[in-house]
């Protein structure tokens, strides 16, 4: 048996320690600050609770809610206390699932008696007595038929199936808090006092069991906790903003889009305004893809199924495409993905090294059947426009070509006004094809351009994709929520499915490596995330009006008439509001309908042959020439600040 444990700190220092010392037993030599913030341990790769005994040497840290995994281990104790409130008040209640989540947590409840946001007060009032109560929190390994035993004992029948479901190998724990306990892996702070009074209850959703739509629906109950007053008020004001900006809201007001029960749920209508935004994005984004050497491509929304097969789409992600349909006796697929239809192109001519790499791109349609209880405005469809392009190219050009979608990755998202990101490097899942030597030399090529280009980034173990590994890109918009859209995976796999070929320059037959590649990822859910990070206020480059030109009376009309066509001769996307209104109701409409600069003409304006000029959010900005203020708003679409 080890009687000693070296343990290496984040600053360098190592120390040695008695074999099973727990972290509480560390912490009483740290600082003050420490020992009261402190909510669990990492050891090496692991998260234990601060009274677990440590048995093994390793890199060693305390975890506090400044860490992810500290927050995570915070909300998940949190989800239980709710859950131990919640029982309560109902024992009838049966548990589902508590896991915490990015701003907090949630738990799954089965019961007959709907909660409503008029019960959360009593809910949070039971929590915090629970926390003044101070229980430790416990935990207890269960052999399988004492796991089933216990929980048959207090009806929690859905803890059942979730314990039927577990791989023989896996150990099986519980928590215990009091009168309350959980079937739980864990880990969590030491007590129930550790979790304070700053914690909101804050909606109630309705869940499927285990996300099957076949399955009961669950309440889904959601709430936050903070260690600190300042930070719950933060989150709840994020919350206050972000209903604000609710894509859903703006875009009914704003009249950019809308889905009908008529045309089918997750099918998106653009209506004007909105199309014209869509088109200045993909302009944009097909401008730079020209300037990058990429080939504009187009493909059809349907192909044989039989391609689908030869890809592997129907083998690995059947459950997420349509039926297909019967034409002539031949079954045809909506199509899921871009890519077969592009390594079917490659395939129509005899391929040379002198060739690569080859980039095409196409701004393409796919179909995904996702469950109703999942589609949400513009962030979760069935149909939807991928900005999608893949690369086909040797092995010696990969990390360059990696390197050079990284780059124009952060182009374009720095472009629509993110410079915030979280970076993931995503390996090889359970479910894969391709041999291990591949996936090791994809996973390596990715890393090794990701370090060349200095970009930090976390390991999402298992999370690539069934052919390859992959770098997402998570975006932060301006309430710090964190949005996945960028995508670089490396794929052996398609290539060789579709007998890729081009000849080298030893005269000989070689497989190219094929990236796959999404910038924006979604149009439709990009789009849902500009009109989120400028609350539908979009910089002047994107606005689907820039300027309104608003005469005050009937004698101003003919020269607003000439201001507005001089502007729209410019491409400036200009309207004139000449209706029989009052100015001030005009300006008012135009603030609310978010257009960036509006022109006020009025008797001295058609004297000295000016505008009055006016700024969403920055008011007047003073009179000046027609060309000036044309010239000024050139320069701003140009810089697309």
């Amino acid at each position: 048996m080890k009687k000693t444990v070296r343990l290496t700190f984040p600053d360098g220092q190592v120390k040695e320690y008695p074999a099973g010392i727990t972290g509480n037993d560390i912490l009483k030599e740290m600082n003050h600050s420490l020992q009261k913030e402190a909510l669990a341990v990492k050891l090496n790769d692991r998260v234990l609770e601060l009274w677990r005994p440590i048995e093994e040497d390793g890199e060693f840290r305390f975890l506090t809610f400044e860490d992810k995994e500290g927050r995570e281990v915070f909300w998940h104790s949190s989800a239980h206390l709710m859950a131990q409130a919640i029982k309560r008040k109902y024992p009838q209640a049966k548990l589902g699932i508590g896991p915490p989540i990015d701003s907090g947590f949630y738990y799954d409840i089965e019961l007959d008696h709907p909660i409503t946001p008029e019960e959360f007060a009593e809910l949070e009032a039971e929590m915090a007595k629970i926390v003044e109560e101070n229980y430790p929190i416990q935990r207890k390994v269960l052999s399988r038929d004492e796991a089933i035993d216990f929980f048959k004992k207090i009806h929690e029948d859905l803890k059942i199936e979730l314990i039927n479901d577990f791989p023989d190998e896996d150990t099986i724990t519980a928590y215990t808090q009091g009168e309350f306990t959980d079937l739980c892996r864990g880990p969590h702070v030491p007590s129930t006092g550790k979790l304070g009074k700053y914690f909101k209850l804050l909606s109630v959703a309705g869940a499927y069991w285990r996300g099957d739509e076949k399955n009961k629906m669950l309440q889904r109950i959601y709430g936050t906790n903070y260690p600190k007053k300042k930070l719950l008020e933060e989150h709840l004001h994020r919350i206050e903003e972000a209903k604000k900006r609710d894509h859903r809201k703006l875009g009914k007001e704003l009249d950019l889009y809308s889905i009908q029960e008529s045309i089918g749920n997750g099918l998106i209508l653009w209506h004007p305004k909105g199309a014209r935004v869509r088109r200045v994005m993909e302009d944009f984004w097909l401008d730079e893809h020209f300037k990058h050497d990429y080939q504009l491509i187009y493909t059809p929304h349907t192909a044989k199924l039989d391609l689908w097969e030869t890809s592997g789409h129907t083998g690995f992600y059947r459950e997420n495409m349509f039926a297909p349909m019967v034409v002539e006796d031949v079954e045809y697929q909506l199509k899921p993905m871009n890519c077969p239809f592009h390594l079917t192109i490659y395939k129509t001519h005899l391929r040379s090294y002198r060739d690569l790499p080859i980039r095409y791109a196409e701004l393409g349609t796919v179909y995904r059947y996702e469950r109703s209880g999942v589609l949400h405005g513009l962030m979760r469809v069935r149909g939807f426009t991928q900005d999608d392009a893949h690369i086909f190219c040797t092995p010696e050009q990969l990390t360059d070509e990696i390197v050079k979608v990284l780059d124009l990755v952060f182009y374009i998202l720095k472009t629509f006004g993110f410079e915030e990101y979280e970076v993931y490097l995503s390996t090889r899942p359970e479910k894969y094809v391709g041999s291990l030597e591949n996936w090791e030399a994809a996973t390596n090529a990715l890393q090794k351009a990701l370090e060349l280009k200095d970009i930090p980034f976390e390991i999402d173990p298992g999370e690539g994709v069934f052919y390859g590994p992959k770098i997402d890109i998570k975006i932060k918009d301006v309430l710090g929520r964190s949005w996945q859209c960028s995508t670089v995976q490396v794929d052996f796999n398609l290539p060789e499915r579709f007998e890729l070929e081009y000849i080298g320059e030893d005269g000989k037959p070689h497989r190219p490596i094929m990236i796959h590649r999404a910038l924006m990822g979604s149009i439709e859910r990009f789009f849902g995330i500009l009109i989120e990070h400028y609350a539908g206020a979009f910089p002047l480059w994107l606005a689907p009006v820039q300027v309104v030109v608003l005469p005050i009376a009937d004698r101003h009309f003919e020269f607003a008439e000439s201001v507005y066509k001089t502007l729209k001769e410019q491409k400036i996307r200009v309207e004139l509001d000449n209706r029989n209104e009052k100015v001030g109701f005009k300006i008012r409409e135009a603030e609310v309908q978010k257009i960036p600069y509006m022109l006020i003409i009025g008797d001295r304006e058609v004297e000295n042959q000016t505008v009055s000029v006016r700024h969403k959010g920055e008011g007047d900005k003073g009179a000046m020439p027609v060309d000036e203020f044309l010239k000024q708003a050139q320069q701003e679409i140009e810089s697309k600040k």
